[in-house]
């Protein structure tokens, strides 16, 4: 396995995605979007979620297809960032045609960063114009690190942010990663330099500094920080796809797998607190020559692929007027 040319999700042919932010409010929206609509499902670990239309991503239910997902920052005024994304889909004659109805179907999942510093005193929900703006600007390029769904993001001990990674496997199938990392633990080890996701880094994408030789298992969750961290209330959601031809059942065990990419990179990860939620898309695009075994494969490069993202994600953060916690770079 290889990192595709960008490193991206986008690396997955046909997708798009789009990021808006809020410096004032210390906020943000990431949408990933496809040139025609994907199949999708979805598995949830964390004990507080918040989220839309997730319902119709089980395997028993009858959507096959959806035209967007959302991540997004505003915990539940967050989740009216799919309504922007309707609205955008809708203008580009983009959804699901009931005779002469369309109805794009976007499910979305929010983070809680409504106490990060930001201005929240607004009059008006500013999700819904963050939606529509993130998905008009979607494109195989974006912004990581204080963008997007990640812009307000913060870890146990440092800012988090917006992630993303990608891997082209052997048989030619690309897997991707896309990550609003905001969890009540924290994705380096004590000291703050060393990243749990070390071992699986490539070409020094988050740093190369290697394994902490010195970090144990735990972490010391008495501090001060981590307790705020625990009182803020905090997720990390994310977005794994592939161009594998996967139906939605075996999208959901796509999900399923990546959530061990959460477990590598966080310690502790899944907590009550958390809303830790993984999306998995998949194009379509390439038929599998044996789903059976390849399926495996593909969830363990969507792991490794966020194991990397999470840790790009807190990297590339950048610092902000009125923040609570310090960036990595200014370690």
């Amino acid at each position: 396995m290889i990192p595709g040319p960008r490193n991206l999700i986008t690396d997955v042919p046909g997708l798009r995605v789009g990021n808006a932010r809020n410096d004032a409010i210390k906020t943000g929206t990431t949408v990933l979007t496809a040139d025609q609509p994907f199949a999708a499902s979805v598995h949830v670990m964390g004990g507080a979620p918040g989220t839309r239309e997730t319902d119709l991503l089980a395997p028993d239910k009858s959507v096959a297809e959806v035209s967007a997902l959302v991540l997004s920052g505003g915990s539940s005024y967050g989740l009216d960032a799919c309504s922007g994304v309707v609205d955008g889909l809708r203008a580009a004659g983009q959804g699901f045609r009931i005779g002469p109805a369309l109805i794009p179907l976007v499910p979305g999942a929010i983070l809680f960063d409504l106490l990060n510093g930001g201005e929240k005193d607004w009059d008006e929900n500013p999700y819904r114009a963050l939606g529509r703006a993130a998905y008009e600007a979607a494109a195989p390029e974006f912004e990581l690190g204080t963008a997007g769904a990640g812009t307000g993001a913060l870890t146990a001990m440092l800012k988090g942010g917006l992630g993303s990674a990608s891997f082209v496997l052997e048989n030619g199938v690309t897997v991707g990663a896309l990550v609003a990392a905001n969890p009540v633990g924290s994705a380096t080890t004590p000291g703050e330099r060393h990243f749990w996701a070390a071992p699986f880094e490539i070409d020094g994408e988050f740093g190369g500094l290697g394994t902490d030789g010195a970090a144990g298992l735990g972490r010391r969750l008495d501090s001060r920080k981590a307790q705020a961290a625990r009182e803020r209330a905090n997720t990390t959601i994310a977005i794994v796809a592939t161009d594998a031809a996967l139906t939605k059942a075996q999208c959901q065990r796509m999900a399923v797998a990546a959530h061990d990419g959460i477990g590598r990179a966080i310690v502790p990860a899944h907590l009550p607190g958390d809303g830790d939620l993984v999306f998995a898309a998949s194009t379509g695009a390439k038929q599998l020559a044996d789903p059976h075994m390849e399926l495996g494969l593909i969830g363990h490069a969507a792991a490794l692929c966020l194991s990397r993202a999470i840790a790009r994600a807190v990297y590339l953060a950048r610092p902000a007027p009125g923040d609570l916690l310090p960036c990595w770079s200014e370690g």
